[in-house]
C-alpha cells in the first residue's frame, strides 16, 4: 500500500506540564499534516483551494487513539492513507510514530463542500485521482 509520509517536530511550546505534547496540539498536527498532504501530495496548496476555488474540506468526524506520548524535542513520522474516498467524503488515516512505536492514530473524515454555502460537491476528479494513488485495499 501507497502512503504519504512526513514528519513533524514536538516544540517546547507544544507540551504541558507534564512534559508531554498536550492532546488540541495532536489535532493541529493532524491539521498541519493535511495541509501538507494537499501540497505536496495532491499539488494543491490547501489555502489556494480555499481562497480561489472556493472549495474546502471541513472535518465532520474523527476518531483518535493515543498510546503513547510525544514529549519535547521527539520527531515522529506521520504516515497518511486514505481509508474511504465517497462522493465528497474523503477518510484519511494518520500514523504518527517514533521509530516502530505508534503514538497515535487518528481517521479523520472531511466533506468536499463549496464554501459559499457549505453544500457538499462532488469531490474534483483531480483530487480523487491523487487521493486513490494513497487509498488503503479494501
Amino acid at each position: 500500500m501507497s502512503s504519504f509520509e512526513t514528519s513533524i517536530q514536538v516544540r517546547f511550546g507544544h507540551v504541558d506540564p507534564a512534559g508531554i505534547a498536550y492532546f488540541p496540539r495532536i489535532f493541529d498536527y493532524l491539521h498541519d499534516v493535511f495541509e501538507e498532504v494537499w501540497e505536496q501530495h495532491v499539488g494543491q496548496r490547501y489555502y489556494h483551494l480555499l481562497s480561489e476555488r472556493k472549495i474546502g474540506f471541513p472535518l465532520v468526524h474523527s476518531d483518535v487513539d493515543f498510546r503513547a506520548p510525544l514529549r519535547f524535542g521527539d520527531r515522529p513520522t506521520v504516515r497518511v492513507t486514505c481509508f474511504h474516498l465517497g462522493r465528497s467524503a474523503l477518510g484519511l488515516r494518520y500514523v504518527i510514530q517514533l521509530g516502530e512505536s505508534v503514538c497515535t492514530e487518528a481517521r479523520m473524515t472531511t466533506v468536499c463542500v463549496e464554501l459559499d454555502d457549505m453544500r457538499s460537491i462532488e469531490m474534483p476528479a483531480e483530487f480523487r485521482a491523487r487521493f486513490e494513488l494513497i487509498k488503503e485495499a479494501t
